[in-house]
């Protein structure tokens, strides 16, 4: 399946060219994006997506009106529809519009992208400690922007020495996220995540997984874990396990060159997400 592709009211093609060289989401990153998961077709977790897309965007001073948010609803539906009943990703972009060539903001109506592809999510990660940290203290941060250069960064150094994930620490020396997930550690018994102040992102699936997981009885909860706690993964005193709407809950099984092995509780969470996924569609 070629990806499809919806701007501004209208399907188009990948390389066909649709937005100004103004756009301040092209010119400065002033937008933010949600990537959701498909189902068969199906969008998971739309109403969640589309709740933390509203909370970025006023994060950034800009406000998704209720007209808004049903033009990002028609892209979704058309997007949906076109696609077909793939299994994938679905990304909803939306930034401030046309713009000044600097970082003031000029009135102009929102530009909305909606793009999905299919996709098969990998049973496990690997994942490299980044040499860069997360700013807990960032004007945006907590906010899912397109400003994601940082993050690109990062990935392409974790990508270089064999990683498909970056973990970062913030700037206090604890465990945060990696550049496009959450991540847990399954220590002591328990599988504990970075509490939000840490600075990582509200993650959709982090939500659910804590969420689920003590439905299930699962020993699941925030916890403030210092970086080091990597050392215990690979030393197999500790498991790891990443998560996000391209990863579901990923369990890693390759920390900074060491094989180690995926634990009891995150496989047991990779399990029930898998499942519940596809039974509550909108939780």
């Amino acid at each position: 399946m070629k990806t499809v592709v919806w701007v501004n009211g209208r399907l188009v093609g990948e390389s066909e060219g649709t937005l100004s060289a103004l756009d301040h989401g092209i010119t400065v990153g002033d937008g933010a994006f949600e990537t959701c998961t498909l189902v068969g077709g199906d969008v998971f977790a739309l109403t969640r997506h589309v709740a933390r897309l509203r909370r970025s965007l006023q994060g950034l001073g800009l406000d998704l009106t209720p007209d808004d948010e049903a033009r990002v609803r028609a892209g979704v539906e058309a997007v949906r529809a076109a696609a077909g009943a793939v299994d994938g990703r679905l990304r909803i972009t939306v930034t401030s519009g046309v713009g000044p060539m600097g970082s003031g903001r000029a009135p102009s109506s929102f530009t909305v992208v909606v793009a999905a592809q299919a996709g098969v999510m990998a049973a496990e990660g690997r994942s490299v400690r980044s040499p860069w940290t997360r700013n807990e203290r960032s004007a945006v941060v907590g906010l899912k922007t397109t400003s994601y250069a940082e993050n690109v960064v990062a990935l392409a150094d974790a990508v270089a020495r064999g990683g498909d994930e970056a973990l970062l620490a913030n700037t206090r020396g604890e465990l945060c996220e990696g550049t496009g997930s959450n991540v847990f550690v399954e220590v002591g018994g328990e599988l504990l995540t970075p509490p939000l102040d840490s600075g990582c992102l509200a993650g959709i699936t982090r939500e659910l997984a804590l969420e689920w997981g003590t439905e299930a009885g699962l020993p699941v909860r925030e916890a403030v874990l210092p970086f080091a706690v990597l050392d215990q993964v690979t030393a197999g005193e500790a498991h790891l396990v990443v998560t996000s709407s391209g990863r579901n809950v990923q369990p890693v099984t390759w920390l900074d060159g060491v094989p180690v092995a995926a634990g009891p509780l995150s496989l047991a969470a990779r399990e029930l997400f898998d499942r519940l996924h596809r039974e509550r569609l909108d939780p």
